[in-house]
């Protein structure tokens, strides 16, 4: 760290992994209510814990939050986002993945309404703002879920 930096202490990067659920030309987002991201549009996702495999946090993760079952997990690409500003600064490392649904007929349930105010599909040419952070930041590079290769 440099001198005069604003984090103290021993502040290790956190690994996440955030899944594109996609269904015809919808993707599934929830909209936060946890002090980082309050307010904004994020995909299903969360930490990854000890000994996990990223396809294993985003089966459990999506399930956990959702209620619904997928299969056929894909990692598509990485973000580092580093956040400075407000009174605790983070930093991820976010794999994004991609998953389809166990089942076609599956509806998201909000299986942790002190953490997201609902699930809803939102149709990829009119996604609702404001995104999450890491989010809106991939999609401004370009990224598009619908027509990402495989990463690994």
């Amino acid at each position: 760290m440099e001198n005069g930096s604003r984090i103290s202490g021993d502040r290790r990067p956190q690994v996440g992994v955030a899944v594109f659920l996609l269904k015809s030309s919808s993707i599934l987002l929830g909209r936060r209510l946890s002090s980082v991201g309050y307010g904004t549009f994020a995909l299903p996702g969360g930490r990854l814990e000890f000994g996990e495999s990223f396809e294993e946090c985003a089966r459990r993760e999506v399930k956990e939050e959702t209620g619904m079952d997928v299969v056929r997990v894909e990692i598509l690409t990485v973000v580092n986002m580093v956040a400075l500003d407000g009174p605790d600064p983070t930093h991820f490392v976010t794999i994004i993945a991609r998953a389809e649904m166990a089942d076609s007929g599956q509806s998201p349930a909000n299986m942790e309404p002190d953490k997201c105010a609902g699930w809803a599909w939102y149709e990829w040419a009119q996604l609702p703002q404001p995104l999450f952070g890491p989010l809106e930041d991939l999609l401004k590079g370009g990224f598009n879920p619908f027509a990402a290769s495989r990463l690994m």
